[in-house]
């Protein structure tokens, strides 16, 4: 797909003096005059056209509502857009209560699951209802920007956010604006763009775009294309601009982690280890989503990177299924002993490590048995976050036209698993446990604050002005299925670094042991234990 530039400068020079076009004031936007665009709107797939200018519209005055739905690139998107249109003094708003005072809509969107795109649909409706200028966003106008929703409206492809400025103008003057192009070179949009964060404490940084999968169900894939990653330099660059703006937790974001530096002679260890370096006391890092086909040649690496005391020993490992056949189906390009040899071996050598991920059911070609291995998965591990889905066929995939599973069986296997999540407590042995927390965020009903273990699980403790970006050291009171609450026991803790330990083993050492370590213990003690033997049988013998 040609970027607009290119198409409209190619239609606006071959009109000639007959129908000018009318050029904005950046660099290569234009937009076109009405008759122009409807006598060439069958040969042309991206279009920009005045609907007659706004003379009372002045820049920079008015009120821009941004709505985002999907994952934490696409919520990163959404800052920086915010950000660019704050500093050319546009009012920004993202609350839904403040929607009706704005004049301008940014539906930043996500087609990943076809509830979240039927919302996003209903969003477009809302907005031109009430006579508001909409402009649509993220991946499912990149994906599909000929659908019937994206006609006549203006758009802000994934690779030009950074463009937003441009494409609110235009389209407060009246016209419609859709730029689709992807950048030239690595990475997206500049990673040092204006940006106000929802959380200003939290740093989400996309440390690539698209991936290097053919997953047969995803619609992602249409829209972010194939990997590509930015610089190491400039992605360390951005993580200590942002410590220094007082940010002290960085998310990195990705479609896939593992993949990253493939496309420019990078790994996503040479990354890790360099941002680690940069990185404080008092600050931490969160990896993001990676498949198992691209970590399992780092794991040894990674184990070491997640032991780290400024990383959080988390990672979001998506296994969709259980079952063999179903994987190859998905063409998820590893099997289930592969996923299952990558939490084994992360939960032996990084202490207190947390593993989350996801199941789609009712996937097609899923029968009783395929479903019973992705039962028995989930029942082996009991992941304390698991992300449930049901299948829902994506236009344009392969899976669409694949023979689907019965409705009624994928909603009850979608239950039957949301049971045996919840018949599980993931955090009652961790009552009366000491941890050091970091305090980022608000609950949602505002009676907490909440803070992270080294774990990345979710702890509550009182919301106390003081505590916000702090470290702490608590006491786990109480738990629940999806959270902890802790009691403040100490707010200046010394060792400025997440550890836990239960006070109440006092002959304990505290030191933090995984399995693999016990077992060696136990094998030297059985060992020591044979040699004595065998000493003790010589003795005897000798006598």
């Amino acid at each position: 797909m040609e970027d607009i530039e290119d198409v409209v400068n190619g239609l606006h020079h071959s009109l000639g003096n007959r129908e000018p076009g009318l050029r904005n004031r950046q660099k290569n936007l234009v937009v076109l005059p009405k008759s122009a665009t409807r006598r060439r709107r069958k040969k042309v797939d991206v279009v920009a056209e005045e609907e007659g200018q706004n003379s009372s519209f002045i820049p920079g005055t008015c009120t821009v509502y941004v709505r985002t739905w999907g994952c934490s690139h696409n919520s990163s998107d959404a800052e920086y857009m915010c950000g660019l249109l704050s500093s050319e003094g546009y009012t920004v708003t993202t609350e839904d209560h403040s929607k009706g005072d704005a004049h301008v809509w940014i539906l930043n969107s996500c087609t990943v699951k076809t509830p979240s795109e039927d919302t996003f649909n209903n969003a477009i409706k809302e907005g031109l209802k009430e006579g508001r200028k909409v402009i649509l966003a993220g991946c499912i106008p990149q994906g599909q920007p000929r659908s019937k929703m994206t006609k006549d409206l203006s758009i802000i492809g994934i690779h030009q956010i950074d463009r937003v400025v441009e494409v609110v103008e235009e389209t407060l003057k009246g016209g419609t604006v859709q730029l689709l192009g992807k950048k030239k070179g690595t990475g997206g949009t500049r990673l040092d763009l204006p940006k106000i964060r929802k959380n200003p404490l939290i740093e989400i940084i996309p440390i690539n775009t698209g991936c290097l999968n053919q997953c047969t169900y995803c619609k992602t894939k249409h829209a972010r294309g194939d990997l590509g990653s930015y610089p190491v330099a400039e992605i360390v660059d951005r993580v200590k601009q942002v410590i220094s703006e007082g940010v002290v937790e960085i998310w990195l974001t990705s479609e896939d982690t593992g993949t990253y530096g493939r496309d420019i002679g990078e790994t996503i260890v040479t990354l890790l280890e360099s941002i680690v370096a940069v990185m404080p006391n008092g600050t931490m890092l969160r990896l993001g989503m990676t498949n198992p086909p691209y970590i399992t040649e780092h794991i040894k690496d990674i184990a070491k990177i997640l032991k780290h005391d400024r990383v959080y020993s988390f990672l979001h490992v998506p296994i969709q299924s259980g079952s063999d056949a179903i994987l190859t189906l998905m063409k998820r390009e590893y099997n289930r002993d592969d996923f299952c040899a990558i939490v084994d071996y992360l939960q032996d050598e990084v202490p207190h490590m947390n593993i989350a991920t996801d199941i789609i059911c009712g996937f097609p070609g899923e029968d009783d048995n395929d479903f019973q291995d992705t039962m028995s998965i989930c029942e082996k591990y009991k992941f304390s976050s698991l992300f449930i889905n049901q299948f829902f066929p994506r236009p344009g995939t392969p899976a669409a036209s694949m023979e689907r599973v019965d409705p009624r069986t994928v909603k009850q296997r979608t239950a039957q698993l949301s049971r045996l999540f919840q018949s599980y407590q993931p955090y009652t042995n961790q009552e009366g446990m000491e941890e050091v927390v970091l305090v980022t965020d608000v609950s949602t009903h505002g009676n907490y604050f909440v803070a992270h273990n080294k774990s990345f699980d979710q702890v509550l403790i009182p919301n106390e002005a003081r505590y916000m970006g702090k470290m702490l050291k608590v006491k786990i009171k109480s738990t629940g299925k999806h959270f902890m609450i802790g009691e403040v026991i100490d707010e200046t803790p010394s060792n400025q670094r997440l550890a836990m330990h239960d006070p109440n083993n006092k002959n304990s050492m505290k030191l933090q042991f995984s399995r693999k370590s016990v077992i060696i213990l136990i094998a030297a003690a059985l060992l020591l234990v044979f040699l004595a033997l065998e000493i003790a049988t010589k003795s005897q013998a000798r006598l």
